[in-house]
């Protein structure tokens, strides 16, 4: 084997492929990345569980095949000079040349590799930039605790031409109902997609691309006891641009996470949501993990408040309207923050998640370009986002959404007509439900001094 790569197109594609690489491999041959070397350069790694690979062009003078040790390979290409890259094999090993840099690696066995997992059949394609900022809004709320495995990922809820989202960690629910583009039309199907694979997937999809979406739906997938297909096993894959990733789906039922969600709420608050995000950072930075974030409203505004009993105390105000007879609610600030960020990312242009839309529970904070959401998607024209918060009483959980999203075109309204239950009982009223919906549960917060 022998071939040469440019540079850039090398490191980033070693990086992304070693991204799906096993921490603590079973046997070592897993943690090989598998260099293919025929019309063009193929890098691809399989622990079993998850599949990445990735294609680009090559100068090949010597077609071939050969594996190598995959976390060592990202660092050195991470490393070189940028210039054009040359491998060659030679019995056990493989040496890289970059300008004045030399590296010999040691091949593994590639005979004793697994072979990598065919794609599934095609379900659907969907523009890359909106799921990934779909992703970006729901994956926050995946829960992280493994042994309750169906909560460390996401639901794909399918109902012909629109895809529910949803996750949750049992403290908030997060939900994205999006548009797509079904292989079926009529295709009803669920499917419990691991975090880490949807986080990973996110990292390739951009704007206008679109994302291919492959699963295997089997004619006799029979219901569950609440009327829903069964959800979907085996494998399924994300494929844009070039880059494909394939993983396990997770076995077991979700949550009926629809009738998660009250009717209607005694009490109704819009802030501006730029405001409202940095005055919660801000005022979060004297909270510890057991201290929540209170929010009290008065006329016109709403005064947020955090404090460590003999440490520090923080409180500023911002604009607000209310209604209702239950003026203090108080918030883990984590999730206040995630809630509210996330509602925000929604009101613009897709965000792509590359660097935080994790499944280790990283803050939808982080998510968005800006993390103010001062676009409003409805009619193009930009103006301030506002997030309106609903809820009952102290002790309920409460609703995050952004004021206006109601039957954009993110497929609310396809979802309401299919949906059954809450959806079905607003769509009757006239009440299209939001995109993205963010529901958590308040913390008990200590009367003031």
């Amino acid at each position: 084997m022998k071939f040469q790569v440019e540079h850039d197109a090398l490191a980033d594609a070693v990086a992304w492929v070693a991204r799906a690489l096993p921490s603590r491999p079973v046997v070592p041959v897993l943690s090989g990345l598998r260099l293919d070397a025929a019309e063009g350069l193929t890098l691809s790694c399989f622990d079993y569980e998850l599949s990445a690979t990735t294609r680009l062009p090559a100068d090949i003078a010597e077609p071939g095949t050969a594996l190598v040790p995959g976390r060592l390979l990202a660092e050195i290409t991470r490393s070189l000079p940028g210039q054009p890259a040359e491998f060659r094999s030679d019995g056990d090993e493989v040496t890289l040349s970059c300008g004045s840099a030399e590296f010999a690696l040691v091949s593994l066995p590639t005979s004793e590799y697994p072979e990598l997992p065919p794609a599934p059949p095609l379900a659907g394609t969907v523009d890359g930039g909106d799921l990934a900022a779909a992703l970006a809004q729901v994956l926050p709320a995946t829960s992280r605790d493994d042994t309750l495995p169906m909560l460390t990922g996401m639901c794909l809820d399918i109902r012909g031409d629109v895809v529910t989202l949803a996750a949750t960690d049992r403290y908030r629910l997060a939900v994205r109902d999006l548009h797509w583009a079904p292989a079926d039309p009529g295709i009803r199907a669920i499917a419990l997609v691991p975090g880490r694979t949807l986080a990973d997937a996110a990292r390739v999809m951009v704007p206008g691309v679109p994302v291919s979406v492959a699963f295997a739906v089997p004619d006799d997938a029979g219901t569950t006891g609440r009327g829903d297909p069964r959800p979907v096993e085996g494998m399924i894959s994300f494929d844009s641009g070039g880059r494909r990733l394939t993983g396990r789906l997770i076995a077991g039922e979700f949550i009926k996470y629809e009738c998660r969600f009250p009717a209607e709420y005694g009490c109704r608050a819009e802030m501006p949501a730029a405001s409202l995000i940095e005055a919660v950072r801000r005022v979060s930075l004297v909270a510890d993990r057991a201290s929540p974030v209170r929010l009290t409203f008065g006329s016109g505004t709403v005064a947020i408040e955090a404090q460590t009993e003999g440490r520090a105390r923080a409180i500023e105000r911002v604009a607000a309207s209310f209604h209702g007879d239950e003026p203090a609610i108080a918030f883990n600030p984590h999730y206040l923050l995630d809630g509210i960020t996330a509602a925000a990312g929604g009101s613009g242009s897709a965000r792509h998640p590359a660097s935080s839309a994790s499944a280790d529970g990283g803050t939808a904070g982080d998510t968005s370009a800006d993390g103010t959401g001062e676009e409003a998607a409805h009619d193009g024209a930009a103006r301030p986002a506002t997030i309106r918060l609903e809820f009952t009483s102290p002790a309920r959980p409460a609703l995050i959404t952004l004021a206006g999203d109601e039957g954009d075109d993110s497929g609310s309204d396809g979802a309401a007509a299919g949906a059954g239950g809450e959806a079905a009982d607003e769509a009757a009223a006239g009440r299209p439900r939001p995109a993205f919906r963010y529901l958590v549960v308040p913390l008990r917060s200590p009367a003031r001094a």
